[in-house]
Protein backbone atom coordinates (compact mmCIF):
# COMPACT_ATOMS: atom_id res chain seq x y z
CA UNK A 1 0.00 0.00 0.00
CA UNK A 2 2.56 2.56 -1.17
CA UNK A 3 1.74 6.13 -0.13
CA UNK A 4 4.80 7.93 -1.48
CA UNK A 5 6.25 10.41 0.99
CA UNK A 6 3.09 10.79 3.04
CA UNK A 7 3.44 10.64 6.81
CA UNK A 8 1.13 9.50 9.59
CA UNK A 9 1.77 11.39 12.83
CA UNK A 10 0.22 9.95 15.98
CA UNK A 11 -0.31 12.50 18.78
CA UNK A 12 -0.59 10.49 21.99
CA UNK A 13 1.29 9.39 25.08
CA UNK A 14 4.46 7.60 24.05
CA UNK A 15 4.33 4.21 25.77
CA UNK A 16 4.74 0.53 24.84
CA UNK A 17 1.08 0.28 23.71
CA UNK A 18 1.36 3.24 21.38
CA UNK A 19 4.65 1.88 20.01
CA UNK A 20 2.94 -1.41 19.14
CA UNK A 21 0.19 0.56 17.40
CA UNK A 22 2.78 2.56 15.45
CA UNK A 23 4.58 -0.59 14.35
CA UNK A 24 1.31 -2.12 13.20
CA UNK A 25 0.36 0.98 11.20
CA UNK A 26 3.80 1.14 9.60
CA UNK A 27 3.61 -2.48 8.49
CA UNK A 28 0.10 -2.15 7.10
CA UNK A 29 0.37 1.28 5.46
CA UNK A 30 3.94 1.04 4.22
CA UNK A 31 4.61 4.69 5.00
CA UNK A 32 6.47 6.53 7.76
CA UNK A 33 4.61 6.64 11.09
CA UNK A 34 5.82 8.86 13.94
CA UNK A 35 4.60 9.75 17.41
CA UNK A 36 4.68 13.03 19.32
CA UNK A 37 3.54 13.54 22.88
CA UNK A 38 0.65 15.99 23.51
CA UNK A 39 1.97 19.50 24.13
CA UNK A 40 5.30 18.78 22.45
CA UNK A 41 6.35 21.11 19.64
CA UNK A 42 6.55 19.36 16.27
CA UNK A 43 7.75 20.74 12.97
CA UNK A 44 7.67 18.73 9.76
CA UNK A 45 11.10 18.15 8.27
CA UNK A 46 9.83 18.50 4.71
CA UNK A 47 6.69 19.30 2.74
CA UNK A 48 5.32 15.76 2.86
CA UNK A 49 1.53 15.46 3.16
CA UNK A 50 0.76 14.51 6.74
CA UNK A 51 -2.22 12.85 8.39
CA UNK A 52 -2.26 13.77 12.08
CA UNK A 53 -4.08 11.25 14.27
CA UNK A 54 -5.16 12.88 17.55
CA UNK A 55 -5.78 10.58 20.51
CA UNK A 56 -8.94 11.88 22.20
CA UNK A 57 -8.05 9.92 25.35
CA UNK A 58 -4.81 11.86 25.88
CA UNK A 59 -5.41 15.29 24.34
CA UNK A 60 -7.28 18.20 25.91
CA UNK A 61 -9.27 20.79 23.99
CA UNK A 62 -6.49 23.39 24.05
CA UNK A 63 -4.04 20.96 22.42
CA UNK A 64 -6.61 20.03 19.78
CA UNK A 65 -7.02 23.72 18.97
CA UNK A 66 -3.24 24.05 18.61
CA UNK A 67 -3.28 21.31 15.97
CA UNK A 68 -6.29 23.00 14.37
CA UNK A 69 -4.08 26.09 13.95
CA UNK A 70 -1.15 24.03 12.59
CA UNK A 71 -3.36 22.41 9.97
CA UNK A 72 -4.75 25.80 8.91
CA UNK A 73 -1.20 27.09 8.45
CA UNK A 74 0.23 24.01 6.73
CA UNK A 75 -2.18 23.34 3.90
CA UNK A 76 -0.85 19.79 3.39
CA UNK A 77 -1.95 18.47 6.79
CA UNK A 78 -5.13 16.49 7.46
CA UNK A 79 -6.51 16.02 10.97
CA UNK A 80 -8.27 12.94 12.30
CA UNK A 81 -9.29 11.93 15.81
CA UNK A 82 -9.41 8.44 17.27
CA UNK A 83 -10.63 6.88 20.51
CA UNK A 84 -13.83 8.93 20.29
CA UNK A 85 -16.54 7.46 22.49
CA UNK A 86 -19.43 7.52 20.04
CA UNK A 87 -21.12 9.62 17.37
CA UNK A 88 -22.27 12.20 19.93
CA UNK A 89 -18.66 12.71 20.96
CA UNK A 90 -17.68 13.02 17.28
CA UNK A 91 -20.33 15.72 16.69
CA UNK A 92 -19.04 17.64 19.72
CA UNK A 93 -15.45 17.56 18.45
CA UNK A 94 -16.38 18.33 14.84
CA UNK A 95 -18.38 21.37 15.94
CA UNK A 96 -15.19 22.81 17.44
CA UNK A 97 -12.59 22.00 14.76
CA UNK A 98 -12.13 20.76 11.23
CA UNK A 99 -11.46 17.03 11.03
CA UNK A 100 -11.14 14.93 7.90
CA UNK A 101 -11.37 11.61 9.72
CA UNK A 102 -13.11 10.10 12.74
CA UNK A 103 -12.33 6.82 14.49
CA UNK A 104 -14.13 5.34 17.48
CA UNK A 105 -12.86 3.27 20.40
CA UNK A 106 -14.78 0.33 19.02
CA UNK A 107 -13.04 0.46 15.60
CA UNK A 108 -10.75 -2.45 14.82
CA UNK A 109 -7.12 -1.98 13.82
CA UNK A 110 -8.06 -3.11 10.32
CA UNK A 111 -10.76 -0.45 10.13
CA UNK A 112 -8.35 2.26 11.32
CA UNK A 113 -5.80 1.25 8.68
CA UNK A 114 -8.46 1.32 5.98
CA UNK A 115 -9.55 4.79 7.07
CA UNK A 116 -5.98 6.10 7.19
CA UNK A 117 -5.40 4.82 3.66
CA UNK A 118 -8.42 6.82 2.50
CA UNK A 119 -7.18 9.92 4.36
CA UNK A 120 -3.71 9.57 2.83
CA UNK A 121 -5.39 9.72 -0.58
CA UNK A 122 -6.88 13.08 0.35
CA UNK A 123 -10.44 11.89 1.05
CA UNK A 124 -12.70 12.05 4.10
CA UNK A 125 -13.27 9.17 6.50
CA UNK A 126 -16.46 9.32 8.56
CA UNK A 127 -19.82 7.58 8.56
CA UNK A 128 -22.69 8.73 6.37
CA UNK A 129 -24.88 9.30 9.43
CA UNK A 130 -22.22 11.55 10.99
CA UNK A 131 -21.81 13.53 7.77
CA UNK A 132 -25.59 13.96 7.58
CA UNK A 133 -25.71 15.29 11.13
CA UNK A 134 -22.90 17.74 10.45
CA UNK A 135 -24.57 18.99 7.25
CA UNK A 136 -27.73 19.65 9.25
CA UNK A 137 -25.67 21.34 11.97
CA UNK A 138 -24.01 23.71 9.51
CA UNK A 139 -27.31 24.45 7.78
CA UNK A 140 -28.69 25.61 11.14
CA UNK A 141 -25.63 27.79 11.58
CA UNK A 142 -26.15 29.30 8.13
CA UNK A 143 -29.74 30.14 8.98
CA UNK A 144 -28.63 31.69 12.27
CA UNK A 145 -26.12 33.88 10.45
CA UNK A 146 -28.96 35.71 8.68
CA UNK A 147 -30.66 36.89 11.86
CA UNK A 148 -29.44 38.78 14.94
CA UNK A 149 -27.64 36.58 17.47
CA UNK A 150 -29.09 37.58 20.86
CA UNK A 151 -28.12 41.20 20.28
CA UNK A 152 -24.37 40.46 20.41
CA UNK A 153 -22.16 43.18 18.97
CA UNK A 154 -19.35 42.47 16.49
CA UNK A 155 -16.76 42.84 19.26
CA UNK A 156 -18.72 40.49 21.54
CA UNK A 157 -18.87 37.92 18.73
CA UNK A 158 -15.08 38.23 18.35
CA UNK A 159 -14.57 37.61 22.06
CA UNK A 160 -16.93 34.64 22.28
CA UNK A 161 -15.13 33.07 19.30
CA UNK A 162 -11.80 33.50 21.11
CA UNK A 163 -13.22 31.78 24.18
CA UNK A 164 -13.60 28.68 22.03
CA UNK A 165 -9.85 28.65 21.33
CA UNK A 166 -9.10 28.49 25.06
CA UNK A 167 -7.71 32.04 25.15
CA UNK A 168 -7.43 33.72 28.56
CA UNK A 169 -8.73 37.21 29.30
CA UNK A 170 -5.20 38.61 28.99
CA UNK A 171 -4.65 36.84 25.64
CA UNK A 172 -7.96 38.19 24.33
CA UNK A 173 -7.01 41.68 25.51
CA UNK A 174 -3.64 41.44 23.73
CA UNK A 175 -5.28 40.16 20.55
CA UNK A 176 -7.85 42.98 20.46
CA UNK A 177 -5.58 45.74 21.81
CA UNK A 178 -7.86 46.49 24.77
CA UNK A 179 -7.49 46.24 28.54
CA UNK A 180 -8.28 43.11 30.51
CA UNK A 181 -10.96 45.13 32.34
CA UNK A 182 -12.67 45.82 28.99
CA UNK A 183 -12.64 42.12 28.17
CA UNK A 184 -14.25 41.31 31.54
CA UNK A 185 -16.96 43.89 30.86
CA UNK A 186 -17.66 42.37 27.45
CA UNK A 187 -17.82 38.88 28.98
CA UNK A 188 -20.33 40.08 31.57
CA UNK A 189 -22.55 41.47 28.80
CA UNK A 190 -22.14 38.32 26.68
CA UNK A 191 -23.13 36.00 29.55
CA UNK A 192 -26.17 38.17 30.29
CA UNK A 193 -27.33 38.30 26.66
CA UNK A 194 -27.02 34.57 25.94
CA UNK A 195 -28.18 33.59 29.45
CA UNK A 196 -25.16 31.57 30.59
CA UNK A 197 -23.12 31.69 33.80
CA UNK A 198 -19.55 30.72 32.86
CA UNK A 199 -17.04 30.39 30.02
CA UNK A 200 -17.71 26.72 29.36
CA UNK A 201 -21.44 27.33 28.95
CA UNK A 202 -20.67 30.26 26.64
CA UNK A 203 -18.36 28.11 24.49
CA UNK A 204 -21.00 25.37 24.23
CA UNK A 205 -23.62 27.96 23.30
CA UNK A 206 -21.34 29.41 20.61
CA UNK A 207 -20.69 25.99 19.09
CA UNK A 208 -24.39 25.33 18.78
CA UNK A 209 -25.24 28.78 17.42
CA UNK A 210 -22.12 30.17 15.76
CA UNK A 211 -20.04 27.15 14.78
CA UNK A 212 -16.36 26.37 15.19
CA UNK A 213 -14.15 29.35 16.03
CA UNK A 214 -11.56 30.30 13.42
CA UNK A 215 -8.03 29.33 14.44
CA UNK A 216 -5.91 32.14 15.83
CA UNK A 217 -2.88 31.86 13.57
CA UNK A 218 -0.14 33.53 15.57
CA UNK A 219 -0.56 36.59 17.75
CA UNK A 220 -0.82 40.08 16.33
CA UNK A 221 1.95 42.33 17.54
CA UNK A 222 0.97 45.57 19.26
CA UNK A 223 1.64 48.59 17.03
CA UNK A 224 4.36 50.72 18.68
CA UNK A 225 2.34 53.86 17.95
CA UNK A 226 -0.41 52.49 20.22
CA UNK A 227 1.78 51.26 23.03
CA UNK A 228 0.94 52.51 26.47
CA UNK A 229 0.88 51.19 29.98
CA UNK A 230 0.80 47.38 30.26
CA UNK A 231 -2.47 45.55 30.87
CA UNK A 232 -3.24 44.92 34.54
CA UNK A 233 -2.31 41.43 35.71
Amino acid sequence: MEQGKSLVLLVTANNPQSQLFINYLHDQLDCPVSVVAPGTEWKGKDASPTVVLLDADHIDEATMQQWHVKAAEAGDMSLAAFNLRDEEHAVEVLSAMNLQGVFYRSDSLEMICKGLSILLEGNLWMSRSLMTRMIQFFRRQQLNSYRPVCGLTHRELEIIAMLGTGASNIEIADQLFVSEHTVKSHLYNIFRKIKVHNRLQAVNWARQNLGAPPPLVGRRQRDTSHQGSPHPN
